[in-house]
Order: structure tokens, then sequence, then C-alpha cells
């Protein structure tokens, strides 16, 4: 009996360690990033995260920001940043700056689940501010993305619902245009959204023939960075020389800046990740003396932005000589450089 009793503390200890399996990121997450209050809305679409932040001291003196991000499934990483300002109310001003945050997702039992990592202003890549959220039930705010968590595993989670409500929650001027209720179409197209609100969406009702059944969303099959590099093929760009002591590469996103983020193999190793790119140079040096006489440089994308094809702006400094590339990544291929001495 007694090693019964091991063997089953054994198997709900293992248990109790183990990943998220089948819980959801998605949902509504209440916390704190330093001292400041803050509550999530996260909305997972594919390995992209949509949604809004809520930074506040009560729950009539807030601002609001939506936010863009994604997730690794794999590693159970998520990754967001406040990408517009939607509301202030009534002009709150604690903290006023745009975050960045780098969280891991955690569910240590009973049903709870958890966001630890750390959060710093939006410009900077240094980290320092500690954050934790729990997930909770219901929040303290109401927006357009509740019927989405509401709705989400009874076809809320169908891309084409997710992006169109993200257009409108992320656009302050045509949400001050209207407070209609959001409606859902019934016809052979995709489902469509139209200008969602706070209140619970009217299903109109066509000829009972007519009525599509709605089912749940096979779950999708994540893949890490390291099988996105593997499998995609690599497009050779340029190029480019290399002399001196270093070499210095600044990325910036070749146009819109809508939420790119790519990772760095150089000859088959990973050398950084998660690097998310914006009008502002990201800047890394390589030691010429740990290069082979030609170097393979891939820059694989993580997500595809909100604007398809994943595009980045590169500039190479190589002593006192400078090199340009634009890199493209999609999901079947990546962009390679190629370093010779």
């Amino acid at each position: 009996m007694k090693g019964k009793h091991g063997i089953g503390l054994l198997l709900i200890s293992l248990l109790a360690s183990a990943p998220c399996l089948g819980q959801m990121i998605t949902g509504i997450w209440k916390g704190k990033i330093n001292r400041q209050k803050c509550e999530l809305k996260i909305i997972q679409n594919g390995d992209s995260l949509a949604g809004t932040s809520y930074y506040y001291e009560s729950a009539n003196n807030y601002r609001r920001y939506s936010i863009k991000g994604f997730f690794d499934a794999n590693t159970n990483e998520a990754v967001w940043w406040d990408d517009q300002l939607i509301e202030e109310k009534p002009g709150h001003s604690s903290g006023k700056m745009q975050l960045l945050a780098r969280a891991d997702f955690n569910c240590p039992g009973g049903g709870k689940m958890m966001l630890d990592g750390k959060a710093g202003k939006i410009s900077e890549q240094d980290l320092k501010s500690d954050l934790h959220f729990d997930k909770i039930d219901a929040g303290s705010f109401e927006d357009e993305w509740d019927y989405v968590i509401d709705n989400y595993l009874v076809g809320a989670n169908d891309p084409y619902i997710i992006d169109s409500i993200n257009a409108i929650a992320s656009n302050p001027y045509e949400k001050s245009l209207t407070e209609k209720t959001p409606v859902v179409e019934y016809s052979e197209k995709p489902l469509v959204i139209n200008q969602p609100r706070k209140t619970t969406p009217i299903i109109e009702s066509p000829k009972a023939e007519s009525l599509p059944t709605i089912k749940t969303a096979e779950p999708a099959k994540f893949l890490s960075i390291e099988e996105k590099f593997i499998t995609r093929k690599k497009v050779l760009i340029t190029e480019i020389p290399v002399t001196g002591d270093s070499i210095e590469l600044r990325f910036y996103d070749n146009a819109e800046i809508d939420g790119d983020s790519i990772s760095l193999f150089l000859n088959d190793h990973l050398i950084f990740r998660h690097i998310r790119l914006t009008g502002n140079a990201y800047t890394i040096k390589l030691a010429v003396s740990e290069l082979g006489a030609s170097n393979e440089l891939i820059m694989v994308a993580e997500n595809l932005g909100s604007i398809p094809p994943n595009t980045s702006f590169m500039v190479a400094v190589v002593g006192e000589k400078r090199y340009e590339a634009r890199l493209e990544s999609t999901e079947g291929s990546s962009a390679m450089i190629r370093f010779v001495k």
C-alpha cells in the first residue's frame, strides 16, 4: 500500500507540474506591472495576440490601449505591447507610457492560471519592471472583446471575426460614430461582425433550412521557431564581404509598424529571438573572429504582423562600408544573408 501511495503522489506531482495543456491564454487577466494596476483582455489568433490593456486607478479612472503580440505554444511564452491609445478617463496620467511585456503562461493547478514576467518602456529592450497577472472570470471593464472571449470556443475564434473586431476596436474614430449592438449575419460567406459593442450580439435568424452549424475549430499545430527555421525555404538576398573586427547589424520594420517580430539564426544556430521590429534600430554585433569563411544569417518570421508578409530593412556596417537589404519572410520562406571573408 505504501508503494502504491507513493506512486499516486508522484502522478499527482507530475500532473501539477505539467504545462498548461488544454488551457487557453485567451481571456481576462488582472494584476500589476510594477505598482501599476492593470487589466488585460488577450485573444489568441493563430500565433498572434490581440486585445486591450487597461491601466487604472478605478473603474472610472483609466487609460486604455489596443495591444498586439504573439504566443509560443511550445514554450508558453507570451509577448505583447501597447499599440494605440484608445481612451483616457478622465485624463488618467499615472505611468503614462506604452509598455512592452514578456511573460510565461503557467498553470500551477486547481484551475489557476498566471502570467509572470517583465515589462518596460516600448522603446527599450531592457525590461526591468516585474509583472504578475491572474486569469479571472469577469473584469471591471466592458468592451468589444467580451463577445469573442465569451464565445471563443463556439465559433468566435474564427480569424475573420477576430480581425473584424480588432479593426474596429483599434479605431477610436469609428468607435465614436456608433453605439450599435454587434450583429452576426448568416450566409454562405464567412461570419461577418458589424460594429461590435458592449452588449450581447443579436443573431439574425434566416430560414431554418439555411442555418449553418457552428463547430469548435480544430486546435492548430503551433511550430516552434526551430521547426519554422527547418521547414521553410531559405531565399538568398545578398552576399556581403567581411573585413575588420566586427559587423554591426541594424534591423527596422520595412514599412508600416504592424507588429512584425523575427528570430535570427547564424550558421544553423539560434542567436536572437523575439526581435520586435519598429522604426527604431534593433542593433546587434557579430565578431568577425568567430565567423568562418562563409556564413549564413537567416531571418525567420515569428509572426506575420497585421500586414503580411513580415518585412524588415537591414543595414550592415562593415568597417567604413554600409550595406542595405530588404528582407522578407513568410510562412513558407525565410530570408538569408551570406557573409563571406
